[in-house]
């Protein structure tokens, strides 16, 4: 007998925030077609030049409060 998406979610509800975050990542990757290498080789090299940027101060950041209230404030413009 298969469990419901009830049961899951309430399972999953369970784990600590850690394990919530990995389980996350893994449904998501589990919905992505085949990965392309040149995606995957771009990107790696993005990565690397952005945290070379936080690294070296350049790069300008925003507290996550500061992202937060904006990505609410825009949901609520809907």
């Amino acid at each position: 007998m298969s469990r419901t998406f009830t049961e899951l979610w309430r399972e999953a509800a369970e784990l600590t925030e850690e394990e919530r975050a990995s389980l996350a990542g893994l449904l998501i990757e589990s919905l992505e077609g085949e990965r392309d290498s040149d995606v995957e080789a771009a990107w790696a090299v993005e990565i690397e030049k952005r945290v070379a940027e936080l690294d070296a101060g350049t790069a300008k950041t925003i507290p996550w409060e500061e992202v937060r209230r904006r990505l609410i404030d825009r949901l609520n413009a809907r």
